[in-house]
């Protein structure tokens, strides 16, 4: 029996403990400490995300939550040495991989399958939550009517041991599941390594003629020889007639033969739209009359998408933990330990939050240098997930589109124009979140930082863009005739905050000039209430490095080497 700690009320599963406490004990407001499930377990909690993440990372093997008073057996060898439920579905796996037939081992239940993919993806969409009488009564064996096999989102792919394919399977059909899945390699070839469409049309006419007519002469051949060995004499066109049927109903060929689905790049792409996740670009207008347009991937749809991974949550939920210091040291393992995200209130509330950081660039797609040098120029927006381990964050997989513009619009209809499908699907992550079916709940979220050269920096959140005027520094309010003589680590130039700035946005806006180097308010801090413009546009490593100071210092030290003779040009 399970125990409440505050009111002492008993209850014979976990999950009826936790609706227990997410009744009654969930709603006394911030002050209030959740204490946890455990009674050996001293730790009390914040909000109730809080002690669902505590329960998923430090009593997910504990005895209380797992089958130690349970053994099963296996149905198709008899096993009945697996201690464990995890060791049964390793076990399991074992049968599939070796294209066993497998029948589901729980109640109610008569489907089977011989794929293990197919089997996996079953479980995930009919059998993801279960307790241990949910089983087949010749599978579990043991005293366990009061404990649950309730797995998290964080361990649950574990039970099918190391090796974690893709799960794209929708379907029980032998034939869809082929379709699929080379739907998917084509699908990769087309955008992860980006092989022409042409250049894959060209390849699969080519299978077209490997595994139609050059297959059929192969095929005919092997049915004589295996008639001819059983003494079988058949006549020649019955022969022909099945080895074109035999080449026809190849999966392979029903899927890229001529006028099935993934035979040419149209049908692949309608292909892909029907039975992938595909989130498409929305195309907005700017000015109908001169056809003036920008494409934008709506963030709340791909986010939606992303967090149904239970890979990708896993990896969200254990890239927001936040480990405790002690002692009088600060060693700063993320973001999470700086005073900008400490000082936050929405995110450092203790519950979890989506945050995104947004990278703005121009780039230029035909020659730099020619005569059509700017005018095809594009504005891009990307997103990252923050909340992933450090390890993700310069992944290409990691990073995705938000918006493409051109640049001469951006200057003509300003951010605010081009920025509004983003910022509306902002507010709505901000203001209300978006649902997370594994969690049960709403998770709301915002904008971390805004990432982007000085120039764009400066024009996204309403400073000068001139950086020879008076007033240069987004970060501080140093006069450029003063910092030609003073060290900026001295100490005397003012940090620019939250009211001095506001105080410049309203001179700038009543006197209709710039004031401090302010001319206007920033675009996202007028529509965001939990992102400043502060502490909002941090450095950029890779234009102020890379492309700004390493340069120079590197001739500077090329040059001394090469007057000392060390080197020589």
């Amino acid at each position: 029996m399970w125990k409440c700690k505050d009111c002492s009320a008993e209850v014979s599963r976990r999950s009826e403990l936790l609706k227990h406490y997410r009744l009654k004990h969930s709603h006394f407001g911030r002050g209030h400490h959740i204490k946890c499930l455990y009674p050996e377990c001293p730790c009390l909690l914040k909000t109730w995300n809080s002690l669902l993440t505590h329960l998923s990372r430090n009593h997910s093997n504990t005895p209380e939550h797992s089958d130690k008073f349970a053994t099963f057996s296996c149905q198709l060898c008899g096993c009945s040495e697996l201690g464990t439920e995890r060791e049964y579905f390793v076990h399991i796996s074992r049968h599939l991989k070796n294209n066993e037939t497998v029948t589901c081992m729980f109640k109610g239940c008569d489907y089977k399958s011989n794929i293990y993919s197919t089997f996996k993806s079953h479980k995930s969409r009919k059998h993801s939550l279960h307790s241990l009488v949910d089983f087949k009564e010749d599978i579990v064996r043991g005293s366990f009517a009061t404990e649950t096999a309730e797995h998290d989102v964080s361990n649950a792919e574990e039970l099918w041991g190391d090796e974690q394919p893709v799960d794209l399977e929708t379907s029980n059909d032998h034939e869809d599941v082929v379709q699929l899945k080379l739907a998917a390699v084509l699908l990769k070839l087309e955008n992860i390594f980006h092989v022409p469409s042409a250049a894959v049309d060209e390849l699969l006419e080519e299978f077209q003629y490997l595994l139609g007519t050059a297959s059929l002469c192969s095929a005919a051949k092997v049915i004589q020889d295996t008639l001819n060995s059983h003494s079988l004499q058949i006549d020649q066109s019955v022969i022909e007639e099945l080895a074109s049927a035999l080449c026809t109903s190849n999966p392979v060929y029903k899927s890229v033969g001529k006028g099935c689905p993934l035979a040419t790049s149209f049908k692949r792409k309608n292909f892909y739209k029907e039975n992938f996740k595909v989130v498409e670009p929305v195309e907005y207008v700017l000015d109908e009359k001169n056809k003036r347009t920008f494409q934008y991937v709506p963030v709340l749809k791909v986010l939606q998408q992303l967090f149904s991974d239970c890979h990708v949550l896993a990896k969200v939920l254990d890239g927001s933990r936040i480990t405790e210091q002690s002692g009088e040291e600060v060693i700063y393992r993320s973001f999470r330990e700086g005073l900008f995200f400490k000082e936050n209130s929405f995110l450092s509330a203790g519950e979890l939050r989506v945050l995104l950081n947004l990278y703005i660039d121009d780039f230029e797609i035909c020659n730099p240098l020619g005569t059509s040098r700017k005018k095809h120029k594009i504005c891009a927006i990307y997103w990252t997930i923050s909340n992933l381990p450090p390890a993700c964050h310069s992944s290409l997989t990691s990073i995705y589109l938000a918006l493409l513009c051109k640049s001469e619009d951006v200057k003509t209809y300003g951010y605010e124009k081009i920025l509004e499908p983003l910022l509306s699907d902002l507010v709505t992550l901000e203001s209300q979140g978006i649902f997370i079916a594994h969690l049960g709940e709403f998770v709301r979220g915002t904008i971390q930082c805004v990432i982007a050269d000085n120039l764009g920096a400066h024009s996204i959140s309403g400073f000068i863009e001139s950086f020879s005027g008076e007033y240069f520094c987004r970060f501080c309010e140093a006069k450029r005739s003063d910092i030609q003589e003073t060290e900026v680590s001295s100490g005397v130039f003012t940090l620019r905050s939250k009211e001095t700035h506001e105080m410049h946005v309203s001179s700038a806006q009543s006197n209709a000039k710039p004031c401090h180097g302010v001319k206007r308010r920033c675009v996202f801090s007028a529509h965001l209430s939990h992102f400043s413009v502060c502490s909002g546009y941090p450095p950029d490593i890779a234009h102020d490095i890379f492309e700004g100071i390493l340069p120079v210092e590197l001739a500077y030290c090329l040059n001394i080497l090469i007057l000392k003779k060390i080197l020589y040009t």
